[in-house]
């Protein structure tokens, strides 16, 4: 709760001084149902718990654009929806409670913003098959805006996206922006053998649960070794593995040092090969996403 929208008055702030916000796609999100977590009440004036309604998504979009220092923001996006499904790591379905805000609902409140010109696109994230063509139908029968962008994880270790999502995204333009393309890091090998680098993530707020499952562990030594094999750095092998999906529209890197940037950036100039192709899809076969 004590760091709660810092990232966007950092960026606000930046923007305030360069002057650059014509020169940048810029994007942030409401968050969904808050349930599953604790009900994420600092985040509403009210202490409501998180959901899309209108009023909740006026203030969202309102507080976003005040900390940016911006009149617009270039994409908008739902994150996770507003009806209850299985979160971070589920597998398996569940007949969850059937309350949620109607997605014509839904579109209509952000209709009002991107008539207003403070939002230029919309999407979603950590959705599933079912949201998405609901979001599209509603879009196309009632002359709603149209969901431009879908960010859910996707990685090496977790491909379910491939399953009921590529196809959309593909047939109906509506691209993946592929968020933990490294897994949360655990795809460059630094947590193997029980190692737990200074700084990094899981030694400051140890949550990686969905990235130590079942054959979690298995499935990385594989991705590392054959990273090795080529002489490639890990990063770079999983992070160019997402850029040449057809389906991606964007990776995004995080980097917490200079080092960690350059190699992120150097990724998206390898060469794919189908030796490469062939050697990750075998080992996805071996080991199909440990860390869904």
């Amino acid at each position: 709760p004590e760091t709660q929208g810092n990232t966007e008055r950092h960026i606000g702030s930046w923007l305030q001084k360069t002057g650059k916000r014509d020169q940048i796609v810029l994007a942030s999100k409401v968050a969904g149902r808050g349930s599953a977590f604790g009900g994420l009440t600092w985040l509403r004036s009210d202490g409501a718990s998180t959901r899309h309604t209108r009023a909740q998504i006026d203030e969202a979009v309102e507080n976003s654009l005040k900390r940016l220092n911006t009149d617009y923001l270039d994409l908008y996006q739902l994150h996770w929806p507003d009806r209850a499904v299985r979160v971070f790591g589920g597998q398996t379905y569940k007949d969850y409670e059937q309350d949620f805000e109607t997605f014509g609902d839904i579109l209509e409140a952000l209709d009002a913003h991107v008539k207003k010109g403070t939002l230029r696109a919309i999407g979603v994230s950590n959705e599933f098959p079912w949201g998405v063509m609901r979001f599209l139908a509603e879009s196309e029968t009632r002359g709603l805006p149209r969901i431009a962008s879908i960010q859910n994880a996707y990685h090496l270790a977790n491909r379910t996206f491939e399953y009921g999502l590529a196809e959309i995204a593909m047939r109906e333009q509506v691209g993946l922006l592929a968020y933990s393309p490294l897994a949360q890091g655990a795809l460059t090998g630094k947590y193997l053998d029980g190692a737990l680098p200074a700084g990094s993530r899981k030694a400051l707020y140890n949550r990686m649960q969905r990235y130590e499952g079942p054959g979690a562990e298995a499935a990385i030594r594989g991705y590392v070794a054959l990273a090795r094999e080529h002489g490639l750095d890990p990063a770079t092998l999983a992070l160019k593995f997402c850029d040449t999906r057809p389906f991606v529209t964007a990776t995004i890197i995080g980097a917490t040092s200079m080092d960690q940037l350059k190699v992120a950036i150097d990724a998206f100039d390898l060469t794919w090969s189908e030796e490469l192709e062939k050697a990750v899809n075998a080992l996805h076969i071996a080991q199909p996403n440990p860390c869904p």
